[in-house]
């Protein structure tokens, strides 16, 4: 049965979705940008600190669906410039440094609200 998940920990959707959406043991992540919750604007800074608040924001979805970074079981990252990935892997790192999720990464054309990076996923819940 479907569920819809959302939390005030992570930015409000801004669009004709959810922040995440649990089906049994299965949830799946909308694509995180790095918008902090409170502000509602794009996190200041360089792509590690973009990184950082899209992670953050995975986190707090994943939080709040009962689950924690260890049960994700895939990632897509998309990136505004595929020169930032190695900026983006060290803080990515920081989040998932051991049993990593499988990974996609791919450089966009642009992302909503001019951001470098966008980070979505799938986690299999306890």
């Amino acid at each position: 049965m479907k569920e819809i998940v959302s939390t005030a920990n992570a930015p409000a959707a801004i669009g004709p979705y959810s922040q995440g959406v649990k089906n049994g043991a299965f949830l799946f992540v909308s694509g995180q940008l790095p918008v902090d919750p409170v502000s509602g604007e794009i996190a200041a800074g360089d792509i590690a600190a973009q990184t950082d608040q899209s992670l953050k924001n995975l986190q707090a979805i994943v939080n709040e669906s009962g689950g924690e970074l260890k049960d994700v079981v895939k990632t897509t990252v998309f990136l505004a410039q595929i020169s930032d990935f190695a900026a983006m892997n060290e803080v990515y790192k920081r989040y998932f440094s051991s049993g990593c999720p499988a990974r996609s990464a791919f450089q966009v054309a642009a992302l909503p609200k001019a951001a470098l990076v966008e980070i979505e996923a799938i986690a299999i819940l306890p």
